[in-house]
């Protein structure tokens, strides 16, 4: 057996007026509870420092940059990694990123259990639109100020286990699993912030988004026989709602422990990381069952092209 304890700190609503802060209190919070339930790990929400500032449409750009971090840890997040070392507990969470070079990404990372970073990716999947838009009952600007990640989707030999990141709306593409499965993952953390409204679909609205977040996972679970847990930052923030809905999903594509509210809340599972064997080598034996002479259009296209 390789357990690997995992706690998803699902997070409640952060205002626009919040400080980085107070929110990492309460992510210290979350933490101190994974420690007394014995979490290996604690994984966060994408973005998990501030609000879901996608949403403001912003033309200043030093108003933007303030939404990002240009070092971590740095003072605010410093805490974060010593209680991390402390508790002898790895983590994850997601927060803007914004480069030396000047490159701003929507990034998460992977820590070991002494707080040192020993992964980061960078969301490839980028929603939403780049100008403001009338027709939406409320924007989603990450193509306005996130550029789609450079890093591809690596995995992490970590925690007795291999390892592997995506964010939000990664988790919706079933290329993102296949890649992390075709390098062998066994666990998948990923955080996000999805509204509980379509803003191009107003009867669109929480039940069946919730519907999409589990159909989404629970797919890449069982179709790469790994477990991914999905963590969201959910409620009302300043007046618009996410959903929570925060997830633990086995290689089976079974829900192991699911959040009950859209506050802060804490899941916790005992992950058992040989149970990904069965599958791997069995339906999902890629070495002896893919036919990659058949896959050529998914890397030769992007959109559908339908016969004449």
């Amino acid at each position: 057996m390789r357990v690997l304890n995992v706690a998803a700190a699902q997070m409640g609503p952060i205002q626009k007026a919040e400080t980085r802060q107070k929110v990492v209190a309460r992510m210290l919070a979350l933490m101190d509870e994974a420690k007394a339930r014995g979490a290996d790990l604690i994984v966060y929400p994408e973005l998990a420092l501030t609000t879901f500032f996608p949403r403001w449409h912003m033309k200043d750009q030093a108003e933007v940059d303030a939404w990002f971090e240009r070092d971590m840890p740095n003072a605010a997040t410093q805490p974060l990694f010593e209680r991390s070392a402390r508790h002898g507990m790895a983590m994850s969470f997601g927060y803007a990123e914004l480069t030396p070079e000047g490159h701003h990404f929507n990034t998460a990372i992977l820590t070991d259990k002494r707080a040192r970073i020993i992964g980061k990716y960078r969301k490839v999947h980028l929603p939403g639109h780049t100008e403001f838009d009338p027709g939406r009952s409320f924007q989603h600007l990450e193509k306005r100020y996130f550029e789609p990640g450079d890093l591809g989707f690596p995995v992490w030999r970590a925690l007795g286990g291999v390892i592997g990141m995506c964010i939000c709306n990664d988790r919706r593409w079933p290329e993102t699993y296949r890649v992390m499965g075709l390098q062998g993952v066994e666990m998948i953390v990923l955080g996000y912030n999805t509204p509980s409204m379509n803003s191009q679909k107003a009867d669109e609205g929480a039940p069946k988004r919730l519907f999409h977040n589990r159909l989404s996972v629970q797919a890449g679970a069982y179709q790469n026989s790994t477990f991914v847990v999905a963590v969201a930052k959910a409620g009302s923030e300043d007046g618009h709602p996410m959903i929570g809905g925060s997830l633990i999903v086995d290689p089976d594509g079974e829900i192991v422990a699911e959040a009950k509210t859209e506050g802060d809340e804490l899941l916790v599972h005992a992950c058992d990381l040989d149970d990904t064997a069965f599958g791997k080598n069995t339906i999902f034996d890629f070495a002896r069952h893919r036919r990659i002479e058949h896959y050529g259009l998914i890397t030769s296209q992007t959109g559908a092209v339908a016969p004449e």
